[in-house]
């Protein structure tokens, strides 16, 4: 049986960082593999170039998978994104194609939420303040904290990390209110808001929305104003989903007590320098998901779905599996001797 040709674009950092040696080397036994030899951002060009004759990429979130992109890659049979996120990709341009698009499954729901535990109790007992007075030879003020423990915590987003950081804030003895449009909790300690009322009454607002054109600048200038004065503000999301200019300003105003962000919409959906240099930000450059465990779950998932389509079958976490027209003849080369 015949081998996938596969390009993997992750950077040799990101693929250290994002991928992960076990995945790869079980990659390099069901696939001829390809890998990108420089820390330099794929362009459009370089990316094709690069990936003319194969037939399948493994994208990191920083490749694009434009229009631009595909229409130069006749061959290419998959295009399949290492993550839950596939905004990297032009799924419409790809079913024109008949391109498979695939994405991992969520395996980041401990990961993430342990993030934003650690924030909620840094920012509640002025930790990393009192660190960094430290370490720049000041004597720290003592300041009176806050306990996480009757305090409410409001979570924007009912998904996969919502209903594990729902589950964490009842355990210590949080209050918890949910905000999701379209899920409903089950669980008769996790009452579904109105928005308004979620930021009016949380101690800690945690935005885990999904980023699409309806919820861009969802945080704006409204709902920092209309946020309990002194609470905490934590995004574990995406930079899309606030309004970074509005958010500065609130800090600046002491409308907020604080906040923590591991998202922003600088490169690499990372948070933009002016906040995250800020004296009330605590700011990390995207690593709420960067965990072994989380990695390897996304990354394996990626090796399976070569491993499938090595052997003629459309894997689980295909996008548009009745658009991909070229699987067939793909079937076909892959089951010949």
């Amino acid at each position: 049986m015949n081998k996938p040709r596969v390009l993997i674009t992750h950077t040799p950092s990101a693929l250290a960082n994002y991928f992960g040696q076990p995945a790869l080397a079980e990659l390099r036994t069901r696939a001829e593999l390809r890998c990108h030899d420089s820390e330099a951002p794929w362009t459009a060009a370089t990316l094709a170039q690069a990936a003319r004759g194969m037939d399948i990429i493994v994208s990191d979130r920083r490749a694009e998978g434009s229009a631009e992109l595909l229409a130069q890659l006749p061959q290419l049979v998959a295009f399949c994104r290492c993550a839950v996120d596939v905004r990297n990709v032009d799924i419409g341009a790809a079913s024109a194609a008949g391109i498979l698009v695939t994405h991992a499954s969520p395996g980041f729901m401990a990961s993430v939420s342990e993030w934003i535990v650690g924030v909620m109790i840094d920012l509640s007992r002025h930790i990393s303040a009192s660190v960094a007075d430290y370490r720049a030879g000041r004597q720290p003020t003592p300041r009176m904290g806050r306990e996480l423990r009757g305090s409410t915590l409001g979570i924007i987003g009912y998904g996969y990390i919502g209903r594990y950081v729902a589950e964490l804030g009842l355990a210590m003895g949080m209050r918890v209110l949910v905000h999701d449009p379209f899920v409903q909790p089950d669980n008769p300690a996790l009452p579904a808001v109105p928005l308004t009322r979620l930021l009016q009454e949380a101690d800690h607002v945690v935005c885990l929305a999904v980023a699409n054109d309806a919820t861009e600048n969802l945080l704006d200038a409204a709902a920092f104003a209309a946020m309990k004065p002194g609470a905490f503000f934590i995004n574990a999301s995406r930079g899309n989903l606030v309004d970074e200019a509005a958010l500065l300003i609130a800090l600046d105003r002491g409308q907020l007590g604080g906040c923590a962000l591991d998202v922003g919409r600088a490169v690499d959906q990372m948070p933009p320098a002016e906040l995250a240099r800020h004296p009330l930000v605590l700011a990390t450059p995207h690593i709420g998901g960067l965990t072994p465990q989380a990695i390897e779950h996304q990354a394996l998932e990626v090796v399976q779905q070569v491993g499938a389509l090595a052997t003629g079958r459309v894997p689980e976490g295909a996008l548009n599996a009745a658009q991909a027209s070229r699987l067939q003849g793909f079937f076909a080369r892959m089951a010949a001797a």
